[in-house]
């Protein structure tokens, strides 16, 4: 994965061979700490989706990001090794959680620069990531959900993993119409290109 500075980026990964990330409510929180403590040091997190067998991120890299972290000879990007880091532990604790061997999650996590074209990918990207489990049929509502930051923008509750206000900032949103705008039907040509 290749970071650089001032770009909008939508990072997923799901279960190797779609099977389930999240066993228990224990795993989702245990999963947004991970994201705390890799990601969030190297970029702003602007939204998040925890999905049975997969996960969503919009992050937003800055000077920051561009930093790069030696690995035996190899130098890497801090976000790319934040990612793998996350991984790679969160998979080393479910393992022995559920005393399995073996990858979690697919090999290649996938991170899509939002910025080309003249379509605002950024905001189609927040909204996308907020409706998925309601798409999924996992709730009824999006604010149903406890595992995305759908929750914090609409005050029901007060995390702090996301900077709401740079979210607010760069894609456009507006307060005072975020919870219906939030509700409004995504071009599917605009969902298409964030993978």
């Amino acid at each position: 994965m290749e970071f650089h500075a001032h770009h909008l980026y939508h990072v997923y990964n799901r279960g190797n061979n779609q099977q389930p990330i999240f066993f228990s409510e224990a795993n989702y929180l245990f999963f947004l700490l991970k994201i705390r403590t890799f990601i969030l040091p190297h970029c702003d997190v602007l939204c998040y989706a925890l999905m049975p067998n997969h996960f969503h991120l919009l992050i937003y890299t800055d000077e920051r990001s561009n930093e790069k972290k030696l690995i035996g000879t190899t130098e890497r990007n801090v976000v790319s090794e934040g990612v793998r880091n996350m991984l790679q532990t969160y998979t080393k604790a479910i393992n022995k959680q559920n005393s399995t061997t073996g990858s979690l999650f697919q090999q290649n996590t996938k991170a899509k620069c939002l910025d080309e074209g003249s379509v605002n990918y950024g905001i189609t990207c927040f909204h996308y990531i907020h409706q998925n489990p309601m798409k999924a049929k996992l709730s009824l509502k999006m604010e149903d959900w406890d595992y995305s930051s759908f929750k914090d923008y609409t005050g029901l509750r007060n995390g702090t993993l996301c900077n709401k206000q740079l979210a607010f900032s760069l894609l456009g949103l507006e307060k005072n119409t975020f919870y219906n705008d939030s509700y409004k039907i995504i071009n599917e040509d605009a969902v298409n290109f964030m993978f």
